[in-house]
């Protein structure tokens, strides 16, 4: 019924201008490189997505959820619903519904990738385990976003909440990067940084940059599940309590 009711709410057109946006940043990046840069091109490809999520996933997942939960909130349907169903197994099919539209803007994301790759000749080897990192890295921290955004939208029925808090953690997520490391772990928008797995050393004498593979970063995957299971719970608890 969840998947029933968000036709024509135009969700897929926002995940492809989303995606899109990506693609055509590439595309502007890849006309940039020369054989230096394309010999590390899947390095420099894993290097850049990561930051554009930062920007762009924390947007995606408001508009997402606010545009599943806005529907109950205007028709007042809540009461409704939860006579039928209880208030978490609501909770939860919202959250898997919309767990459609991320595992979908990422897919796309690996496409566009590997179209770009293959367009632009890249002459390093494919990192195949660095591509496995990048799509559950990306995955992760974007489901605990969306996992908050889902809990503003149906505990705030003005979605202009959950939609500045997807803004400003945008604009938080980007500006965490410049940050040491100890700050970025108290963000959770600063993920997508702290997991990505390539980095960049800046040389400022000669004015350089030099990208390399970043191991994976358990205790980041750890603190991450751990803010995933405390906002799953206490969101679920607070909409389960909430008066309709």
């Amino acid at each position: 019924m969840e998947l029933f009711k968000n036709r024509r709410k135009w969700i897929w057109l926002v995940v492809g201008a989303m995606v899109g946006l990506q693609l055509i940043w590439g595309f502007w990046n890849l006309s940039r490189m020369d054989e230096t840069d394309l010999a590390q091109g899947w390095m420099y490809c894993l290097y850049q997505n990561p930051l554009l999520n930062s920007i762009i996933m924390p947007v995606l997942t408001a508009v997402i959820a606010s545009r599943l939960c806005d529907m109950e909130h205007k028709g007042q349907t809540f009461r409704l619903i939860r006579t039928l169903q209880p208030a978490g197994k609501l909770f939860d099919m919202k959250f898997l519904s919309s767990t459609v539209y991320i595992f979908s803007a990422i897919l796309l994301q690996l496409i566009g990738i590997l179209l770009l790759g293959y367009i632009g000749r890249f002459t390093d080897s494919f990192p195949v385990s660095r591509f496995l990192d990048y799509f559950l890295s990306c995955t992760f921290v974007s489901l605990t976003i969306l996992l908050l955004q889902q809990v503003l939208s149906l505990l705030w029925s003005n979605q202009l909440v959950s939609l500045t808090v997807g803004l400003l953690g945008s604009f938080a997520g980007l500006f965490s990067l410049f940050l040491p490391r100890e700050f970025q772990y108290l963000l959770l928008w600063s993920y997508y940084g702290v997991l990505m797995p390539v980095g960049m050393d800046w040389d400022k004498t000669t004015n350089m940059a030099t990208l390399y593979w970043q191991p994976v970063n358990w205790f980041g995957y750890g603190l991450l599940i751990l803010l995933f299971f405390m906002i799953y719970f206490l969101g679920r608890y607070l909409f389960i309590r909430k008066e309709v």
